[in-house]
């Protein structure tokens, strides 16, 4: 699942991140409505968690032309909590209304929530994913690989679960390292290789007949489509 979030406040934007990032979900981030538009326009994003107050236009004006298309879930994020301000936001569309000062789990735990309600497979914390032979439990953090649960470690988890969050899409290991590693400036690709490699044998261990992880030499990884 990949969340675009959408502030212009680093230190918000960032703090949202890694908290999103720590339960497994993928995101992205901007500063600009308008820049937010575009990559909402091109897909890929399952929820928005969007600031009020953008320096180009705000974010209630960002949500009413997003529902001229789009049903993606929003959260609002505003310095202010005045009454009137909640019910503008909701009768544009939003789903959901958080007002700063806040707690970024308790943003994350809003996130779960509304894509359990928008997304039936969620709703009871599992769903299937590239194919029948996956199943994420989100709530617990773990993937079962034809009906057996993975002992994974943080990282295998979370690799594991951007692969089958994008099935049959190349993922270059800067891409995986950027979605997966807090501090990936700090690592190097080839811990990428090593995590595949372990990854690997986990599953081979269920299952030696197929082989679900796929190399694409000098590109990266994929999932397998079936």
């Amino acid at each position: 699942m990949r969340i675009l979030i959408v502030d212009d406040e680093p230190a918000i934007s960032d703090t949202l991140a890694y908290a999103l990032q720590a339960e497994g979900f993928a995101s992205d981030c901007c500063t600009l409505g308008a820049e937010a538009l575009a990559l909402l326009d091109a897909g890929g994003h399952d929820l928005v968690v969007l600031d009020v107050g953008l320096p180009d236009i705000s974010g209630f004006d960002v949500c009413r032309l997003l529902r001229r298309n789009s049903d993606v879930p929003v959260i609002f994020l505003t310095a202010r909590s005045d009454e009137v301000d909640r019910i503008v936001g909701l009768e544009l569309g939003a789903d959901d209304y958080v007002a700063k000062p806040f707690s970024p789990r308790e943003v994350v735990s809003r996130v779960r929530a509304i894509l359990r309600r928008s997304r039936p497979e969620l709703r009871n914390g599992a769903g299937a994913t590239a194919s029948a032979r996956f199943t994420v439990d989100g709530e617990g953090l773990r993937v079962a690989y034809h009906g057996v649960w993975l002992n994974l470690t943080r990282y295998e988890y979370l690799l594991l679960t951007l692969l089958l969050a994008r099935p049959g899409r190349i993922l270059s290991r800067g891409q995986i390292m950027e979605n997966v590693w807090q501090d990936s400036g700090e690592s190097l690709e080839r811990t990428v290789d090593t995590h595949v490699k372990t990854l690997r044998g986990k599953l081979r261990a269920v299952r030696a007949d197929e082989e679900p992880i796929l190399t694409h030499r000098g590109l990266g990884y994929s999932i397998a489509l079936r």
